[in-house]
């Protein structure tokens, strides 16, 4: 049952951050996706997973801007989501896209060499 709100939560948070971050005026948050939120068992703690398109340092300043933004994010939590606390936030960059991608490279370069190899 707990293990249920906890999905709850982090859904609610993670889709009430991705609407927050769409309102955000500074030019320095790029093309961003919330992609998860997980949330301590006391509910005073949450990282949030972001994933940034750009180059590392467009990346690098995104998250920047973000911690920037970092009350403007919580007083919007506190404001639509009914809590006893508001959890505090910690941003952190989501590489999985990037790691997926590498991955894919891998196995492509795999694939090729064997396809040699076979001739």
């Amino acid at each position: 049952m707990a293990a249920d709100r906890m999905r709850r939560v982090d859904e609610t948070l993670r889709a009430v951050l991705g609407e927050a971050v769409r309102d955000l005026k500074d030019p320095r948050v790029g093309f961003l996706t919330v992609t998860e939120v997980k949330t301590s068992p006391d509910l005073r703690h949450a990282r949030v997973y972001v994933s940034v398109l750009g180059e590392p340092g467009e990346r690098h300043r995104s998250l920047e801007a973000l911690q920037r933004a970092h009350g403007f994010l919580q007083r919007r939590i506190a404001a639509e989501v009914r809590l006893k606390h508001t959890p505090e936030l910690a941003f952190v960059l989501d590489e999985t896209a990037d790691r997926a991608a590498r991955l894919e490279q891998l196995l492509a370069e795999a694939r090729a060499e064997a396809e040699d190899e076979d001739r």
